[in-house]
């Protein structure tokens, strides 16, 4: 049985952070928790006005499956309540090999500052979510 089907109807699905998680089980399932978290690479510091680009990566030391029934389905980028872009992926995306599956965004800064937090779905393990990620936007003259 897979993620989407332990769904009950119209219920909101589980959000995994794994800043959630004690140290000691963090620790434990740290292979677990390193694979389906996403990190956000950029900039600290932006202009505003300006495109940036925001790699966001599945995974740092492990890698994911990619097999028909058990892969990452898609990647969002947030930036706090505002979905800003979204990749998506079909199984065998990345040759049915364990990966670290990884996206680069290119956004354009328009607030005084941002808050960007990376999504992805796991077929089997439901939906991962990032540790925050603050973008200071700064206004040249």
């Amino acid at each position: 049985m897979n993620y989407y089907s332990k769904l009950k109807k119209n219920s909101m699905p589980r959000v995994f952070k794994a800043v959630d998680v004690e140290k000691e089980e963090k620790e434990l399932r740290k292979d677990y928790f390193d694979r389906h978290t996403p990190v956000i690479f950029c900039a600290d510091e932006v202009s505003k006005g300006d495109k940036f680009p925001v790699k966001v990566k599945i995974g740092t030391d492990y890698v994911h499956p990619d097999d028909f029934n058990h892969f990452i389905t898609y990647i969002q980028l947030w930036n706090r309540e505002t979905l800003l872009a979204e990749t998506r992926f079909l199984p065998g995306t990345f040759g049915n090999k364990p990966s670290n599956p990884e996206v680069d965004f290119y956004i354009v800064a328009h607030d005084v500052s941002m808050n960007l937090t990376a999504m992805c779905l796991c077929t089997q393990h439901g939906l991962w979510s990032s540790e925050p990620k603050a973008v200071k936007v700064i206004q040249l003259i």
